[in-house]
């Protein structure tokens, strides 16, 4: 988009600027937006009638936490004190397993762009599952060149010293499928990021602390992955391998929050000022020429990426904000 934009004349990027608050008039509209210049390490300000927040859903969250006023003292917008509140990311756990009739292809060049797969979708919708929503499994594998900690894998699997060694490795390279869900998570007040107190990033400004908790919800979700890996394995006549435990700090093999990297749903909207920050336009309820564009405004996400969702609100509240100010309602 930034193209586009260009070109009518009315554009002016700004790099090397880190935001750190949006500045509240006493009207209660925000007036300005203060940055540090990384260059100079001092502190400017850019001044606008209508402002749209999309530096990713935690970060934010982070600066609309840290805009404070007499207006806001809690944040700017967050008069529900839901901002940074039911922060989600996507269900994920992995396995993989050896398929022996994989060792017939003849070697080939299998250059190509990383982290290629094939994608299967949730079909588990008609049966009775014992978690809500669901997930999709990524898989693939082949001859790719080797990855960091490969080797380490190797060593899970085979045991042995020199060329008898090699010559097990060789065999197997490029039998292995791997297997990756990505579910969806139920958002829930145990996972929420806030101001961290005591640090500060290098210019100065207020970092985020986190807090997650996995429902039980998703650790079922996990569990039904690895069962799911294992029977498409064993199915097809290959041996599954995996270490998870059902139990410990990530039962079935499920990820840390904030691994997938689909974190979302801390600043939300809703129809309700009392329970979001955000109408459905993606505008601040609190201050009206306030648009939050990026995954902070889910309410929840199923397994899909969220990337084209955020693309289209994008466009969606970008519409909406062009009709408001041209009725003089920003």
């Amino acid at each position: 988009m930034i193209p586009f934009a260009e070109k009518t004349g009315r554009f002016t990027l700004i790099t090397g600027a880190m935001a750190r608050e949006i500045v509240v008039s006493k009207s209660g509209k925000a007036e300005s937006v203060s940055y540090i210049d990384k260059a100079s390490r001092t502190e400017k300000k850019v001044y606008a009638k209508a402002f749209v927040v999309g530096a990713s859903a935690c970060e934010s969250a982070r600066l609309l936490l840290n805009s404070k006023s007499s207006l806001f003292p809690n944040g700017l917008g967050n008069t529900s004190g839901v901002i940074g509140r039911y922060l989600t990311d996507s269900v994920g756990s992995s396995g993989g397993g050896v398929f022996p009739q994989l060792t017939k292809m003849p070697p080939h060049n299998h250059d190509g762009v990383g982290g290629m797969h094939m994608y299967m979708p949730w079909w588990k919708f008609d049966r009775k599952n014992e978690f809500l929503r669901g997930y999709h499994i990524e898989f693939g594998g082949g001859r790719t060149l080797p990855g960091v900690g490969e080797f380490h894998s190797l060593c899970e699997f085979n045991e042995g010293y020199g060329s008898s060694l090699k010559q097990r490795c060789r065999a197997a390279y490029g039998t292995y499928i791997g297997f990756a869900g990505r579910g969806e998570m139920i958002p829930n007040e145990q996972s929420y990021c806030e101001i961290d107190p005591n640090t500060v990033d290098e210019w100065g400004i207020p970092v985020l602390r986190f807090h997650w908790q996995w429902s039980e919800n998703e650790i079922k979700m996990a569990r039904d992955m690895q069962q799911t890996f294992r029977e498409i394995t064993e199915a097809a006549g290959g041996t599954y391998y995996s270490d998870v435990a059902p139990d410990g700090p990530h039962p079935y093999g499920i990820e840390d929050g904030g691994v997938i990297i689909h974190e979302l749903g801390c600043v939300r909207m809703g129809n309700t000022p009392k329970t979001s920050a955000l109408n459905g336009y993606c505008q601040s309820h609190d201050v009206k020429n306030v648009f939050v564009t990026d995954a902070a405004s889910f309410v929840s996400n199923p397994d899909k990426n969220p990337t084209l969702t955020i693309m289209a609100l994008s466009w969606r509240a970008s519409d909406y904000l062009m009709d408001e100010a041209k009725k003089g309602n920003l």
